[in-house]
């Protein structure tokens, strides 16, 4: 099946069935997320190791994936990209959680270098554009992968509230991304 013309919502919720339609989304973003990644870490190889395990965390919740910004998935997987840099930096090793339980990496195989803070600088800049209360509700939603309800509980709104607000800033981020060609 061609899957070209498909948005990436669609791509996400298909590739329940169809593992081409993942590819064709990985196809679609590897570029942007790998120049996201070798701009903060400055090595090609682990750049392409913090890209595959984008990616990988990215097959493993494809199915938790909810659209709320009109069949884009550039914010969400932008949101796991930081999400791998975070936890590099954190534990001083490249993240392969989710491609070793994919049974893609032997641990010797991985690239030996150790990330630092400076890795950080600018992983939040498509994220300036927010509210404080819209940048907090999506980190909720897309990093600690809370539902609105528990985004409610937590920022003390209601969860209609935390929808709204997450999907105001998903719209933002979007717009935020085609305005910029859609390159970071």
């Amino acid at each position: 099946m061609d899957h070209s013309k498909h948005s990436d919502a669609r791509l996400l919720f298909a590739s329940a069935h169809d593992d081409g339609a993942f590819r064709v989304l990985y196809d679609r973003y590897v570029d942007r997320i790998y120049r996201y990644h070798l701009k903060r870490c400055a090595d090609q190889d682990a750049a392409w190791d913090l890209v595959a395990e984008t990616f990988a965390q990215a097959w493993i919740v494809r199915r938790a994936f909810r659209d709320v910004t009109d069949g884009s998935a550039a914010p969400w997987l932008y949101g796991i990209a930081r999400n791998v840099l975070l936890q590099s930096v954190r534990r001083q090793r490249l993240e392969d959680g989710a491609r070793q339980r994919l049974g893609l990496l032997e641990r010797s195989e991985a690239h030996e270098v150790v990330p630092d803070e400076s890795w950080l600088d600018g992983a939040d800049e498509m994220l300036d554009g927010l509210s404080e209360n819209q940048r907090r509700a999506v980190e909720l939603r897309v990093l600690d992968d809370m539902s609105y309800e528990g985004i409610a509980g937590h920022l003390a709104i209601t969860p209609e509230t935390a929808r709204m607000r997450v999907h105001r800033a998903f719209k933002t981020l979007r717009d935020q991304y085609l305005r910029i060609g859609g390159e970071t």
